[in-house]
């Protein structure tokens, strides 16, 4: 598993494909993650955007939990930007 990026390094990540799940709280943007990943190649970087703050908690135990990589969260203009790295 990918140890998490400093914000710079976030900020410069170019994502395979972009889940906005923002405006939808738990589990909300936990499913679109699950839905999302399937159109990322291994290897490739799947953002959630997202307005609930526990997504980044709700993303980091799923990946650990089915082995993705947890890259970390960046905030934006009034949402989260969370990074997930797939692994298989």
């Amino acid at each position: 598993m990918d140890a998490q990026l400093d914000q710079a390094a976030l900020e410069a990540l170019e994502a395979g494909k972009v889940a906005d799940a923002r405006g939808s709280s738990c589990p909300g943007p936990l499913l679109e993650a699950k839905k999302s990943i399937g159109g990322v190649p291994v290897g490739g970087i799947l953002e959630i955007l997202t307005t609930d703050a526990q997504t980044k908690n709700d993303i980091a135990a799923w990946c650990k939990k089915v082995g993705h990589g947890f890259l970390g969260v960046t905030d934006a203009d009034g949402y989260e930007r969370v990074f997930v790295k797939r692994t298989k």
